[in-house]
């Protein structure tokens, strides 16, 4: 599902150039759940980044299904991120005033699919908020307004969902029910990264992968 190869990736900070990536080499196979881990500064967040698509290594080759998407445009790169990845962040980035089906089917909206109701709800229905569904963020706790996040990542039926920090702002009891809706949606044969510092978190999933001064030191299976 992904590869990357001998990924390199540096950033120029003033007079100096900084190298965050030192040659990434990277699998994983299609349904896996993976955390990726690390302190801050490690590259990690950088890495993610490449993975979705939302920046391009210096050098190195990227493969999503065997594409060499590192060597993409743009907008074939933005075609990818709509299609083809499905993304939740820690902040939500939920639209204020739109109801929770308005956010989920967003992505729809964007790839030109007029009318996105329907696929909406049974988006919602999975993460189990259709009674929420006309509720706008304010209106949502944490964990729903989560949950709606999810949802939005899962409408496109992407092969790849990236997690970044998603039980960051939730507390003890949230964070696990989210994370069992990571486990769900992971059973349904979704591939799922997720980003995260917490040691209990990344504990839900098969592999850890960690980090350190932009590469990768450790690998290891649950359990």
């Amino acid at each position: 599902m992904i590869r990357t190869v001998n990924l390199k990736k540096s950033y120029r900070i003033g007079e100096e150039q900084v190298t965050v990536l030192h040659g990434v080499d990277l699998e994983i196979q299609e349904g896996d759940m993976v955390a990726l881990t690390g302190s801050s500064g490690s590259g990690k967040s950088t890495l993610m980044n490449i993975l979705g698509c939302l920046d391009k290594p210096d050098s190195g080759q990227y493969l999503l299904a065997e594409e060499d998407v590192s060597t993409l445009s743009q907008d074939e790169l933005a075609a990818i991120r709509n299609q083809r990845i499905g993304f939740v962040f820690q902040t939500f980035n939920l639209l204020p005033r739109m109801s929770a089906m308005e956010n989920v089917g967003l992505p729809l909206l964007y790839a030109g699919i007029s009318h996105p109701q329907e696929r909406a709800e049974e988006a919602l229905t999975t993460v189990g908020l259709k009674e929420r569904m006309f509720h706008e963020p304010n209106q949502l706790s944490g964990g729903q307004r989560q949950r709606v996040a999810i949802a939005r990542a899962i409408i496109t039926n992407p092969a790849v969902i990236l997690a970044d920090e998603p039980t960051g702002n939730l507390d003890s009891a949230t964070s696990l029910e989210v994370m069992e809706l990571f486990i769900e949606l992971n059973r349904q044969g979704r591939t799922i990264i997720i980003v995260t510092h917490e040691p209990d978190i990344a504990a839900y999933c098969k592999r850890q992968i960690r980090m350190k001064d932009g590469r990768i030191v450790e690998m290891r299976e649950a359990g």
